[in-house]
């Protein structure tokens, strides 16, 4: 299981932005939280964004990567900030018919060191997502880099390096067996920007 992580000054800002939320939501996954982490509050604000990016960039500052890859939307914003802060090409990829595709011109060469960036890791499925993309490229993954590990009890573990900045403890549950949909207090939302699939 993955390590809990405290920054103090990151959960300050998280706050301070109305990033972190409380409710009954719908994630990404498909799962049910009373929890849910808009990160986009919070990368709204440039100063947050470069201290999350310098801190991110200091973990990985032996890491020699030549470009940092985000996907639509979530890692837009924090892939940018890292590429910049480490000065390397910050790129991003988009899904297409919901499938993640590099358009725009942008590229991944072969052998190339690419630091994945997320804005918060829930399952992994995201992350995989673009990992097999990179990997199409014949790039080598260094990497995930993301503000958030939203840590749930028992995380799909990446296969790869992963280093966060700030861990929220929220529970989970399928929504056959969700207790907020029994309570029936308020229906679930879904505020983030990826459709369940």
């Amino acid at each position: 299981m993955l390590s809990l992580r405290e920054d103090k000054e990151i959960e300050k800002l998280l706050l301070t932005s109305q990033a972190l939320l409380k409710g009954h939501f719908i994630l990404s996954s498909g799962l049910h939280s009373n929890q849910y982490v808009q990160c986009a509050r919070f990368l709204q604000y440039p100063s947050y964004a470069e201290l999350a990016a310098r801190k991110l960039a200091t973990l990985y500052k032996d890491a020699h990567i030549d470009v940092v890859i985000g996907g639509a939307f979530g890692g837009i914003t924090l892939a940018y900030e890292l590429a910049r802060v480490l000065g390397v090409r910050g790129i991003f990829c988009e899904r297409v018919e919901g499938i993640f595709l590099l358009r725009r011109g942008f590229e991944i060469l072969p052998q190339e060191k690419v630091l994945i960036a997320e804005d918060v890791v829930t399952t992994g499925k995201s992350i995989d997502e673009v990992a097999q993309l990179v990997k199409h490229y014949g790039g080598n993954i260094v990497g995930v880099a993301s503000l958030i590990d939203r840590h749930m009890p028992d995380p799909e573990k990446l296969p790869y390096r992963f280093e966060w900045l700030h861990s929220v403890q929220a529970e989970a549950y399928d929504p056959s067996d969700c207790p907020l949909c029994r309570e029936g207090k308020e229906p679930p939302i879904k505020p983030g920007s990826r459709g369940i699939q």
